[in-house]
């Protein structure tokens, strides 16, 4: 048989026959299967990650106190009115080195050079949450940042097959992803492109059944396989589908103008939530750094060079500043929250929100005892947690995200670095 591939670039899924040593074929494995997750709307699981690309000051932000009486601390007093609903865990990280070329592992916990000979590559956890359950929402997930900084775009996101995640780079371009509706031209367009990957999933199919009656036992339960895949990717194509005829929800005000990183913060975290909302995703993150100005707060340096302060007093108070306008606006987001119902209860019950960084000291290019704070998802809250860093009980950040994960309805046991779900 002649090799045969068919790819549906736009579902982002690529088909094609497994190695059928029988019949002397060759091909390409099909994708992985995609779980259905139950329920809809109110009260579904969400998660939400916010993180640094240049970390934060950690002396200033941990307190020394453990337990809910912590003291508070210059970067944790943005977030005091706030404390009953989050964790500030610290001791967690990676075990990884690299300094700024290590912060894409943030939501992974694998660094890009040794991600090929792991199953799930260097897939972040949102991503692993979306290829799950994101199906259910016209978003599987949103990605935020920017395409500039230090290493030349946001890499908070990266897929299974170790592709970045490119980022909504401004307000005005994620107001129109969620209530701008397509053109009809584009509607037509996109009709017609979704008869065509059912058309070729026709072929595929039969060309899979006819094969089934051929080969011998072995290659029958790797048809078995793909044939899962194919109906993964039926599963996708029905609901993109779907989608495409369903109006999007009603915009809440005008299109919101991109102005720079610094004023745009607080309405990206207001569309986010929207987002959560309307139910268009249940899964978002939000990269800090890149274009993130000093100038725009009235600090007449840069950002990288001041993430190298050399226990500089000045510059340390320059960072803090910067820092302190990005927790409060994250303690503003849990605050907003907070306040929209969800069913019963609130969305912020709903959604679990990671904020850090995958880099504990810039100064000297650290990436371990990582700054994580926790709200919301239905945690119990309101603690300064200290966990082992180090030896035979060290609790890995991926612990963590096995545990996010599990919430969020994925049957997984085992993420990245993981050694369980306990932290």
């Amino acid at each position: 048989m002649n090799r045969r591939r068919f790819i549906l670039k736009s579902l982002g899924a690529a088909l094609a026959l497994p190695s059928l040593p029988s019949l002397l074929a060759s091909a390409v494995g099909g994708s992985s299967a995609v779980q259905t997750a139950k329920g809809a709307g109110a009260g579904a699981r969400r998660f939400v990650a916010i993180g640094n690309l240049l970390g934060y000051q950690v002396k200033h932000l941990f307190p020394e106190s453990t337990g809910s009486a912590y003291e508070q601390t210059t970067l944790l007093k943005p977030l005091w009115d706030v404390r009953k609903h989050l964790t500030v865990y610290r001791g967690l990280d990676h075990g990884i080195k690299g300094g700024h070329f290590a912060v894409h592992s943030f939501l992974s916990g694998v660094l890009n050079s040794e991600a090929q000979n792991r199953p799930l590559g260097n897939v972040t956890i949102d991503q692993f949450m979306a290829d799950e359950i994101g199906h259910h929402t016209r978003f599987p997930s949103l990605t935020v940042g920017s395409e500039s900084g230090i290493h030349g775009g946001c890499q908070i996101a990266w897929t299974k097959a170790g592709v970045r995640v490119p980022p909504i780079t401004g307000p005005a371009e994620l107001f129109d992803r969620l209530f701008v509706s397509d053109s009809q031209e584009r509607q037509d367009r996109r009709n017609q492109e979704n008869r065509l990957q059912a058309s070729i999933l026709d072929t595929v199919l039969g060309e899979a059944n006819s094969l089934s009656k051929r080969v011998n036992r072995e290659d029958k339960d790797k048809l078995d396989e793909y044939f899962t895949s194919i109906r993964d990717v039926e599963k996708r194509l029905e609901l993109r589908q779907r989608w495409a005829n369903l109006p999007k929800p009603p915009a809440p005000f005008d299109r919101p103008a991109n102005k720079n990183r610094v004023e745009d913060l607080p309405m990206l975290y207001e569309l986010i939530a929207l987002a959560l909302q309307t139910d268009s995703t249940r899964i978002a993150t939000l990269e800090i750094g890149g274009d993130f100005l000093p100038q725009n707060l009235g600090i007449e340096k840069s950002y990288h060079s001041m993430s190298h302060h050399g226990n500089d007093e000045a510059t340390i108070k320059n960072l803090l500043t910067l820092e302190t306008y990005q927790i409060d606006q994250f303690g503003k987001f849990v605050t907003r929250l907070s306040k929209l119902d969800d069913g019963d209860r609130t969305l912020l019950d709903s959604t679990s929100v990671l904020f850090g960084s995958g880099i504990g000291d810039a100064n000297t290019h650290r990436n371990n005892d990582l700054p994580i704070l926790l709200a919301g998802g239905g945690y119990r809250h309101g603690e300064f947690k200290k966990v082992a860093s180090s030896g035979p009980n060290k609790v890995p950040l991926c612990n963590l995200y096995v545990d996010l994960a599990q919430r969020m309805g994925v049957e997984t046991e085992s993420f990245g670095s993981s050694t369980g779900r306990s932290v």
